[in-house]
């Protein structure tokens, strides 16, 4: 068939919703000082009150828009380092050098947030829909039955190269080959279903030798059964439930329990237009409390993850230096196709007036290849 070209996003439209939680930083990074982030193109600063709640608040003063992050904190209340306006943890000034009355525009914007899984989420969209039953589900990464760290990579990229990087694992195959990836991954058939909010690549590899990374995880000789299972929620959180067992050992059909299992997760977060944080762990349900495991296995993800950004990085500068060229997809790209629609849902809700009313997409399968992507 012959493909059609789809914009995505217009030029000056908006690429991410801004009505979701997003991860603003590890818990462990916010501390009681002034950490400042950029997220989805907003500058914010954090800290911790002294009973260990986190505040988000917008990174400029209201006087002359110096960055708060430059200030300090004063107990639970941030001094701008510039005038010394003083500031509240909901965004309130509450002191003004010289003077006894305070302006009552005077004020910068707070932001919800949560903390859950490990993460502190933010939400910089309206405040009044900041539900947080819409924080993702990564509660892996803090189950006791499961074992595991991660880092934070900031990527010179837009997020949706990263979320479509994650939602088609063929490249294992070409870009991690001395570790995850070996041919099997690229010739190995899959299925890829979604539904309003979430899509599901299911990929599994049946009686194939191990790539290094794996065979070391599972201490066995011989030929395994692996499975990739990619669970994408909207707008840009990726839990992958992968792992591997002995062939024959039934699990294809549930049963684990002679393999290895993990989840990879990964949630990302748009800084700006064309950068992101790139939240990531590696957990598992295998010798849980031995911590030079954990260790070695994040530092060998870690390499993994610089292959990965090396490459987003470079087709970023691609993308810029060939702002006309069109995308056209292959069967693999059904997932990452799939998610880019939802997303493009979430934004078209916020900036569609009520009564226009979207098409649903075609179906899209792995045996018919999806149409083509515009490049921003």
């Amino acid at each position: 068939m012959q493909p059609v070209a789809t914009n995505f996003a217009a030029a000056g439209q908006p690429t991410f919703p801004k009505n979701a939680w997003y991860a603003a930083a590890w818990d462990s990074e916010i501390k009681r000082d002034l950490l400042p982030r950029t997220i989805c193109n907003k500058k914010m600063v954090f800290y911790r009150t002294a009973e260990d709640k986190v505040v988000a608040l917008e990174d400029a003063c209201w006087h002359r828009l110096l960055p708060l992050s430059l200030g300090r904190l004063k107990g639970d209340e941030v001094v701008c380092g510039y005038h010394g306006l003083v500031y509240n943890a909901q965004g309130r000034c509450v002191h003004m050098p010289s003077q006894d009355t305070i302006n009552p525009a005077a004020a910068v914007k707070s932001f919800p947030v949560i903390e859950a899984h490990r993460f502190v989420w933010v939400w910089p969209g309206d405040p009044a829909l900041a539900d947080p039953a819409l924080v993702p589900d990564l509660h892996w990464n803090k189950d006791p039955h499961w074992a595991g760290d991660g880092k934070v990579i900031r990527a010179a990229c837009d997020y949706r190269l990263v979320i479509d990087n994650l939602m088609d694992l063929t490249h294992e195959t070409y870009i991690h080959q001395g570790s995850i990836g070996n041919d099997a991954v690229a010739e190995s058939p899959f299925e890829a279903n979604h539904g309003d909010r979430t899509a599901v690549v299911t990929r599994w590899m049946i009686d194939i030798e191990p790539p290094p990374f794996w065979r070391r995880q599972l201490g066995k000789t011989g030929n395994v059964d692996r499975w990739q299972i990619i669970h994408f929620q909207a707008p840009s959180t990726i839990a992958i439930d992968v792992g591997v067992a002995p062939t024959g050992t039934g699990a294809p059909q549930g049963d684990r329990a002679q393999g290895v299992s993990m989840w990879v997760i990964n949630t990302i977060t748009p800084e700006t237009d064309k950068t992101c944080h790139y939240f990531w762990a590696n957990v598992r349900d295998y010798r849980i409390d031995e911590q030079r495991w954990t260790t070695e296995i994040r530092d060998s993800i870690t390499k993994v993850f610089r292959e990965d950004e090396l490459v987003l990085e470079a087709q970023q500068r691609a993308i810029d230096e060939h702002p006309d060229h069109k995308f056209y997809n292959l069967n693999i790209d059904a997932g990452s196709l799939w998610a880019r629609r939802l997303i493009d849902r979430m934004v078209a809700a916020e900036t569609t007036p009520p009564r226009a009313t979207a098409a649903e997409p075609p179906e899209a399968t792995a045996a018919e290849p999806p149409e083509a992507i515009a490049a921003e």
